[in-house]
């Protein structure tokens, strides 16, 4: 009984190094390298490069793609779980797998789609309405919303599907309309997955590169988001603009990091709290 104690010690400790291990060589590493080599000439060099008007047009385009894709994905995530978790109809067995379709589906490929799309010789022609759709914002907008479109949803649907209609029903027993049921019954159990969802979806719309790669046209200081904006330095032998590019992606990875971090251990409380009240004894 000794022996295998020891045995489970040493293979917990084994499994952990080799955890760590991979997770430093593969995740912490690059980060550390990426932040040494923009900060390697120091912080006017870094503020120089983030400053230069190529570089600010890159930040503002990817934070108004961002801006519209993350609200259009997380009303469609929060519609998509109610419809999916409290409603039968036929086509239900193919949406769930479609909805998890960019997951699998490379973002080139979802970039090549739109171009087949809107093409000059396209189904619906080079533009909308007037407005252009590849190798301008619309583009940009419609191949970042592709890719990310699960991410809210993929939060919502296990929670609702775990919780069940009841409260809702005893809500609509009591009286109240949709916007009650859903502001006071159905968001308050919803906010902590939402706010993860919001993150990982805003998360992967400021870092997407393959789809939008394909729809932009890489045109500097128009079309270029910060992810090619990187890849357009770089290959342009800036590699100071480039890491210092790098860099503002990495903090804005890190600040996701710890917001969700922070989502986390909210929720943790709040379940804590709950099962607290329910067996009467402090949290």
């Amino acid at each position: 009984m000794s022996g295998d104690v020891g045995e489970s010690k040493v293979a917990r400790i084994a499994l952990t190094v080799l955890a760590l291990a991979v997770m430093g060589g593969l995740l912490v590493l690059p980060l550390v390298l990426v932040l040494q080599m923009a900060l390697s000439a120091g912080l006017p060099a870094l503020w120089a490069a983030l400053t230069e008007p190529d570089t600010v047009a890159s930040i503002r385009l990817t934070l108004l793609v961002a801006a519209v894709v993350v609200p259009l994905n997380t009303l469609f995530g929060l519609c998509a779980a109610w419809c999916l978790t409290r409603h039968r109809f036929w086509g239900r067995r193919l949406m769930l797998p479609l909805l998890g379709l960019p997951f699998s589906v490379s973002p080139v490929v979802a970039g090549l789609l739109f171009v087949l799309l809107f093409g000059a010789s396209g189904w619906f022609g080079p533009s909308v309405m007037g407005m252009p759709v590849l190798f301008a914002v619309p583009g940009l907008v419609l191949a970042t919303a592709f890719v990310t479109v699960p991410y809210v949803a993929a939060q919502l649907i296990p929670v609702l599907a775990a919780a069940g209609p009841e409260a809702e029903e005893a809500g609509l027993t009591l009286g109240a309309n949709g916007w009650q049921l859903f502001w006071l019954v159905v968001l308050p159990r919803l906010r902590w997955p939402l706010l993860q969802g919001v993150l990982l979806c805003n998360a992967r719309a400021m870092g997407e590169f393959g789809a939008v790669a394909v729809v932009s046209g890489r045109i500097a200081g128009m079309t270029n988001t910060m992810p090619l904006q990187v890849e357009a330095l770089y290959n342009q032998y800036n590699l100071a603009g480039a890491f210092a590019v790098a860099a503002a992606l990495a903090l804005l990875a890190l600040i996701t990091m710890a917001l969700r971090g922070v989502v986390d251990w909210a929720q943790a409380r709040t379940i804590a709290r709950g099962q607290a009240a329910v067996l009467n004894v402090p949290a």
